[in-house]
Formats: structure tokens, C-alpha cells, sequence
């Protein structure tokens, strides 16, 4: 971690601090909101700016800064679910495959292709359409939904590393497979495998938006940056802010863990 912090390391951290300031706001959400999120004024629909709502309300009269603190956390918790999942299974996955080949490894990987050559997305539209929407829906759905990119990842790692020095000397002393995977290989995968991970979150945060704001993702009352952009397509003359708002944040999140994963790569600056 230290060296990501050195003065040749800024993309890692701006990042930071980008990704840090929407952590603020997730605690800010938890402790304090001047409004219920989903609290609804028939006299204050579309409203501006103003002292009363810093940053106005929305068609049903709720207060947009009290609901993107609401959304903001929504969306963190879908996209840090989803990537646990998916970076758990994949792992575990992958470090099977990487480590004993044969035929764990072409029939596991054999499943993996067959999910990869669908878009997460889409794969992720199937398993919310069998199962139902909502956020924990959600999460399930887009976490199995990126386990073949991590599978892929850690396989590829570990068949790099398996065959060193340090392996073959793991084994000589007795050490167990389980022991070697987890213990002694993973560890040497951690900056490809943090820099998936980031990469992940982006794409989770992108596809829970492009679910909630298809209708499939989070639903009404509750609140997801997808879920605001998509309920103020309609207004987007009558109250533009509406939606400049939620995806000013959605883009600041997403460039935030981008500059950290390209700053966390191995070959990165």
C-alpha cells in the first residue's frame, strides 16, 4: 500500500481521494439526512435550489440531496457485494484450475468461457428476470455474473506462478496443495488481482445503474444513483438537475476507482 502512495504513484492518488470523498458521503447518509429519502411534498415538486433543499427536489416533491445520499450508498453496497462475490468465487475458481489443470481445470473453464461470451449485463438481465428484482437480487445476479472475468484473472496468475522457485521448494518441504495455493501463490497475484477488483467495481456500479435504470435493478421507494438517473429522464427540461446530479456522482465513483486501478497495476505509473 505504501508504495502506492509515493509521489510517482498519482493516478493512485487522486483516486484515493476521489473514492474517499464518496466514502464521506456514504457516512454522512448512515448518521444524518435533512429529509426522509423517500419523504414526499406535494408543494415542492421540481423544485431549484434553495436553503430549504440545497439541491432541490424531484417529481414527487422528495429532496434530492437526502435521496443521492441514499443512492450513493445503495449503489456502494450492490457494487462492493457484487465484486465480493464474484471475486471470492473466481478466485477460488481460478486457483483450482491455475494450480491442477487436467480436468478440473478444462471442465470448470469450459463453464467459464460459455459465461464470459455473454456480457455481465446481459447475463445479469436473466438471472434478475428468473429470480426478481431488487437490490439483494441484484447482487447475487451481477456477483455470479463476474465470476468468469475473475476466474480467468487468477488462472492465469497462478499458471505463471506455480512453476517458480518458490513453489517447486513448497513442495519439496511437504506443504500441502490447499496450503501452497492460498498461502504462499495468492499473495504473489495481490496487484493484479486489487486492480480487477477495481476494475470490477466500476463495472458493477455501471450495471446496477444500467438495471435500476431499466427498471429491472433497485426499486421505488429505495434509491440507487440508476434508480435517480432513470426516474428524471422525463424532467430533464422542467428540472435538469435532477440528473446531472445523480450522474455527475456516478461518473466522479467510477473515475475514482479507475485511477486507483490503473495506479495499483503492475506495470502502472
Amino acid at each position: 500500500m505504501r508504495e502506492w502512495f509515493a509521489n510517482r504513484n498519482r493516478l493512485f492518488r487522486a483516486g484515493f481521494v476521489i473514492t474517499a470523498l464518496m466514502f464521506l458521503l456514504v457516512l454522512i447518509g448512515l448518521v444524518y439526512t435533512p429529509y426522509s429519502p423517500t419523504a414526499m411534498d406535494e408543494g415542492a415538486k421540481l423544485m431549484g435550489f434553495s436553503l430549504r433543499h440545497p439541491l432541490g427536489t424531484d417529481h414527487l416533491g422528495r429532496d434530492v440531496y437526502s435521496r443521492l445520499l441514499m443512492g450513493i450508498r445503495t449503489t456502494m453496497l450492490i457494487a462492493l457485494g457484487t465484486v465480493s462475490i464474484g471475486a471470492l468465487v473466481g478466485s477460488v475458481i481460478g486457483a483450482i484450475c491455475g494450480y491442477f489443470g487436467g480436468i478440473p481445470d478444462e471442465l470448470l473453464m469450459r463453464v467459464m468461457d460459455a459465461m464470459f461470451a455473454f456480457p455481465s449485463i446481459l447475463l445479469a438481465l436473466v438471472f434478475v428476470s428468473l429470480f426478481g428484482s431488487g437490490r439483494y437480487h441484484v447482487i447475487a445476479a451481477l456477483g455470479i455474473a463476474f465470476v468468469p472475468s475473475f476466474a480467468r484473472t487468477v488462472r492465469g496468475e497462478f499458471l505463471r506462478e506455480k512453476n517458480r522457485d518458490y513453489v517447486t521448494s513448497a513442495v519439496l518441504h511437504g506443504i500441502g496443495p490447499i496450503r501452497i495455493m492460498f498461502f504462499h501463490i495468492m499473495p504473489n497475484t495481490r496487484d493484479v488481482l486489487l486492480s480487477s477488483v477495481l476494475i470490477g467495481f466500476n463495472n458493477a456500479v455501471l450495471a446496477e445503474a444500467g438495471l435500476s435504470f431499466l427498471g429491472i435493478g433497485v426499486q421505488p421507494p429505495d434509491a440507487s444513483l440508476g434508480r435517480m438517473l432513470s426516474e428524471s429522464q422525463q424532467y430533464l427540461f422542467k428540472a435538469p438537475m435532477t440528473a446531472f446530479v445523480p450522474g455527475f456522482v456516478l461518473v466522479l465513483m467510477i473515475l475514482g476507482f479507475s485511477l486507483m486501478g490503473e495506479g495499483v497495476r503492475p506495470d502502472g505509473e
